[in-house]
């Protein structure tokens, strides 16, 4: 089957060169069980925040809400032609909590179907295609439900080659998620992005995953996370120091509508690019900086996709 390495966004292909500077991670869409009342369902602050990220430069958002969580697909192919930012879109399925009652007792039987079905047809009644399988870990563990979304993953990710991008709880269980992805079910450490690993600022496990070939997304500053944030330079200087600043992704990750910077109490989208990247280059240099913006995200995302 004849394949094409590219990004998928929700307004078509794109050469990787072309994405230029990327929130690794973050939410345009997004409502959840978990989070009530702060829901990201307004449109029209959605465009704000985007607008706002490209007028600090940015030029691509990789939203990671997955399957059943308000991610508004039909919207996102507007927001990028109205601001010039790229979005990938998610497919994929989150922890069981974020779900309400006997959604996830619905979708069980089909996840993978589910999947490929949005990864290369589209996600509900549109034509907007996913880029990205979404999946999450437990804390420290891997759960049944975890396991159960995982494989569905990785057969996903054979039949269409889609990059899988992964939550972990509080940054643990990482090392599990590759023995199961990669060891056993065969899916490529470069086509496995682990994220949210700034919640768990240990430098000696980040190098462990590193040298396992993965992808490390350091998902902050955000709200949820805002505990870990004095250490995330550290993070990076250790991993760069070690040779792994090619493996190194940024995303803001905003969950709740009170984090937004346009309509809410921030930081928001563009806080990556006006306050986190200018300290990134003061204190690890220009050239850290632009891998972790603009030359890994174009590797992370991209895929050979055979569907």
């Amino acid at each position: 089957m004849p394949t094409v390495t590219a990004i998928r966004t929700v307004r078509g292909d794109m050469p990787p060169g072309q994405l230029g500077v990327c929130d690794s991670h973050d939410h345009l869409f997004f409502r959840t069980a978990v989070l009530p009342g702060q829901e990201l369902d307004d449109a029209d602050a959605a465009l704000a925040e985007t607008r706002n990220f490209a007028a600090a430069g940015g030029r691509a958002i990789v939203q990671w809400t997955p399957h059943g969580l308000g991610r508004r697909a039909g919207l996102l192919p507007g927001i990028s032609t109205s601001t010039g930012v790229s979005v990938v879109a998610a497919t994929g399925l989150h922890r069981a909590e974020h779900y309400p009652a006997g959604f996830v007792e619905a979708v069980r039987s089909r996840l993978a179907e589910i999947f490929v079905t949005e990864l290369i047809v589209g996600i509900g009644n549109s034509s907007v295609r996913a880029g990205l399988i979404k999946v999450a870990g437990g804390f420290h563990l891997l759960d049944a439900h975890a396991r159960l979304v995982m494989r569905a993953a990785a057969e996903a990710h054979h039949a269409t080659g889609a990059p899988i991008g992964v939550h972990h709880e509080l940054g643990s269980a990482a090392d599990a998620v590759l023995d199961l992805l990669v060891d056993e079910l065969a899916v490529p450490p470069s086509s496995v992005i682990l994220g949210h690993l700034n919640r768990s600022p240990d430098h000696r496990v980040h190098r462990e995953l590193a040298e396992r070939g993965a992808w490390l997304a350091f998902d902050g500053p955000s709200r949820a996370n805002n505990a870990t944030d004095p250490w995330l330079l550290d993070c990076l200087a250790a991993l760069v120091d070690a040779g792994y600043g090619d493996r190194l992704l940024l995303g803001g990750d905003t969950t709740t509508a009170r984090a937004r910077a346009a309509t809410g109490e921030g930081p928001g989208i563009p806080y990556l690019l006006t306050h986190l990247r200018p300290r990134i280059e003061r204190h690890l240099g220009a050239d850290v900086a632009e891998a972790a913006f603009v030359a890994n995200p174009a590797r992370a995302f991209a895929a050979e996709w055979r569907a």
